[in-house]
């Protein structure tokens, strides 16, 4: 028991878990899974002059979302202060090689590479471009697409919806592209 608090769970322990979590709340609870939408939920909440977007019965909609964001939020603040158990981010040979090719410094890698995420780098064009402008795009996405790659995979997906099918297959391609193609050339 002490080791499953303090090393990572594989993923065919993690994985079915949360396969079988997502199905099992949305056939018992009748609940939605998805982080995208909870931004709009706060503002919701919050703001004192709405526009109509925003005039909605929010706690009708999303207050189980806000739990769940509050969960995860806390949930990781917990691991990463007290389960961890002193293990470091480990990165495969094969990718430390590719990300080297590309210029990245692999001493400087920890959860980010500081060549495109660090306050420094946001004043250079490949970290504007990486963090404003991917940032922009990943929002305009999930409000495009009605959802984030959460909220489509896990709940869309277990909730047989063609829609998420697409735009999983949308991230993905998109995922794909941006790893093999763009990240290359901001890095050259």
């Amino acid at each position: 028991m002490q080791d499953l608090l303090h090393e990572p769970w594989p993923w065919y322990i993690a994985g079915p878990l949360i396969g079988l979590l997502v199905p099992t709340l949305l056939l018992i609870g009748g609940k939605q899974f998805g982080i995208s939408s909870n931004l709009k939920h706060i503002c919701s909440a919050i703001l004192p002059k709405k526009p109509d977007f925003l005039r909605y019965d929010w706690r009708a909609v999303g207050s189980w979302n806000l739990v769940f964001a509050a969960g995860i939020f806390t949930g990781g603040f917990i691991a990463s202060r007290w389960l961890q158990g002193g293990t470091s981010i480990q990165v495969a040979e094969a990718t430390q090689q590719a990300l080297t090719r590309i210029g990245f410094d692999m001493r400087s890698i920890g959860l980010v590479p500081v060549e495109l995420f660090s306050l420094g780098s946001l004043l250079s064009l490949r970290g504007f471009v990486a963090v404003v402008v991917g940032g922009f795009l990943v929002g305009f996405g999930a409000r495009y697409a009605d959802g984030c790659t959460s909220g489509h995979a896990i709940s869309g997906l277990s909730d047989l919806q063609p829609t998420s099918l697409l735009a999983v297959v949308g991230f993905f391609a998109g995922g794909l592209f941006a790893t093999h193609v763009i990240l290359p050339l901001l890095m050259s």
